[in-house]
């Protein structure tokens, strides 16, 4: 599992003191008032940077992180997310796994049939959609408890129902 979750994605910067305006990747958007510190990625190590101030509007999240006074050191962070350590993450509620833990895992039909890995997870209005992509090219699966059986996130592994899934996967055996 990955040792850092990201939980924004610097979009710019805002104003000439060195905040920046942050797409949030979590469902809650106030769990930035909770964070004290967060991680930004250089080459291959994540270095912390702590959170000076923080204020939000209905879908953005705006900080002002130590190191960054200006709005050039702000403009560096442009494109780059930021991350927290596994440890800081929530507690999820049953049945709810991060995308992070979702992407890569192996999906497999109850009889056994491996039908690809999840390359990436898309939202919907109304439920996840799983884009896998294996030996029958690419299958849009729905992140629905009837077609979803079960995730074992240790193992990478999920299991689904090919009769929920008719219509969805090409004509081949």
């Amino acid at each position: 599992m990955l040792e850092y979750i990201s939980v924004g994605y610097v979009l710019k910067p805002r104003g000439i003191k060195g905040e920046i305006k942050v797409e949030p990747l979590t469902d809650y958007i106030e769990r930035f008032d909770e964070l004290d510190v967060l991680y930004i990625k250089e080459n291959d190590e994540h270095k912390p940077v702590k959170i000076l101030s923080r204020t939000y509007s209905q879908t953005h999240v705006f900080l002002k992180l130590e190191g960054y006074m200006d709005r050039d050191q702000a403009e560096r962070l442009r494109g780059q997310y930021l991350w927290i350590t596994r440890d800081q993450v929530r507690d999820l509620p049953e049945d709810t796994f991060l995308i992070a833990d979702i992407i890569g895992c192996a999906i497999y039909t109850k009889e056994g049939k491996h039908l690809g890995c999840v390359d990436n997870v898309i939202h919907t209005g109304s439920n996840d959609v799983y884009v896998t992509k294996g030996p029958l090219g690419e299958i849009l699966i729905p992140g629905l408890k009837k077609v979803v059986l079960d995730v074992d996130i240790q193992e990478k592994k999920i299991i689904v129902s090919v009769q929920e899934l008719e219509g969805l996967l090409p004509d081949a055996d």
